[in-house]
């Protein structure tokens, strides 16, 4: 599988995330529904956003390794937040923490929403390949 990543301004250099991906010579695509706080008995997280945006990556972590994919080919992670401003302030740097400890480079979208599953309040959508 061949990745390269386009980044035609000079600012992208500075975010978190790639304008563009390309993939070539895929042999498979793993499309991740949204991932959040949840835990193993199905329970949504009623913590804080940091909180739940740490249980969302170890969620997303267990379901693409257990696929047999590996965390550095995510190829599109799109953020769905309550609040951005909540998610600059309070998740910024694990999200970046995440994406250098696998050596991410992706497509991202974040997106804020009127609302989550019950008391969620940030999702994580990926796209993977090999």
């Amino acid at each position: 599988m061949e990745k390269r990543t386009i980044d035609p301004w000079k600012w992208g250099e500075y975010t978190n995330s790639a304008q563009a991906v390309e993939v070539k010579n895929v042999s498979g695509t793993l499309y991740c529904s949204g991932q959040a706080a949840i835990d193993a008995n199905g329970q949504p997280s009623a913590e804080d956003m940091r909180s739940q945006f740490m249980q969302t990556i170890a969620n997303l972590e267990q379901l693409v390794t257990e696929a047999g994919y590996e965390m550095n080919n995510i190829v599109r992670l799109n953020v769905f937040t309550t609040s951005t401003s909540e998610f600059f302030t309070s998740c910024v740097e694990v999200y970046a923490g995440f994406l250098k400890q696998y050596g991410i480079r992706q497509a991202t979208t974040l997106i804020e929403v009127k609302g989550l599953y019950a008391t969620l309040t940030v999702e994580l959508e990926a796209t993977v390949v090999r």
